[in-house]
């Protein structure tokens, strides 16, 4: 199973951003990752093709189980 954090940012269009990390630590931490949301808004370091991150919309992790079938 392949767990992925993402990060879900609005920029100043208004359109939904994500920013996405594989193998997320957990449990995950809400405050910090609410204050690292923050961080990255305020540091500016990320530009969409919209435009600058400009608020926090959300944060999700996404499970996924990849089965490997064997071809004859």
């Amino acid at each position: 199973m392949t767990k992925t954090l993402e990060l879900l940012f609005l920029n100043s269009a208004g359109k939904t951003v994500k920013v996405s990390i594989d193998s997320p630590k957990e449990p995950v931490d809400n405050t910090a990752l609410s204050n690292a949301m923050d961080e990255i808004i305020a540091s500016n370091i990320f530009i969409s093709a919209d435009g600058d991150f400009v608020g926090k919309k959300g944060a999700r992790i996404i499970d996924r189980t990849i089965t490997t079938i064997d071809l004859v």
